[in-house]
């Protein structure tokens, strides 16, 4: 008799669905007021993302930034920030932590990420002294 692996663990995954299953009502409310929750947990961690990364910008360009090199300083530490955050979005996918329900929830998070990771290089990069 040939067995396959991914029959018995789908009958497994069967059994346990059909005995997790609980009709009760109170754990109907108790998902609602769960999921309610959550609803608008992606677009506020992208506002508290976005905020974050405002403060820190003007941190940085309230003063005047030093003239050599400027362009390729900017572009290198532009693709510092994103290379990080590239970085971050990876880890989250292999985490299966990085799907969204619709587009302007990714573009938003994904922008806001992005944003927060150049600045917070940009800040790193001229308040801190290492690199002048």
């Amino acid at each position: 008799m040939n067995f396959d692996f991914l029959d018995i663990f789908g009958v497994v995954m069967d059994v346990m669905e059909l005995l997790g299953s609980n009709s009760s009502s109170s754990s109907y409310h108790e998902k609602s007021k769960i999921k309610k929750k959550r609803k608008y947990f992606t677009e506020t961690v992208s506002a508290v993302f976005l905020l974050i990364s405002t403060v820190l910008l003007f941190l940085v360009f309230k003063d005047p930034l030093p003239a050599e090199n400027y362009v390729q300083t900017l572009i290198v530490v532009s693709l510092m920030g994103l290379t990080l955050s590239f970085l971050v979005f990876y880890i989250l996918y292999v985490l299966e932590k990085y799907y969204f329900k619709s587009v302007f929830q990714w573009l938003l998070f994904s922008s806001s990420v992005i944003l927060l990771f150049v600045s917070a290089v940009f800040c790193i990069y001229f308040k801190s002294g290492i690199f002048i």
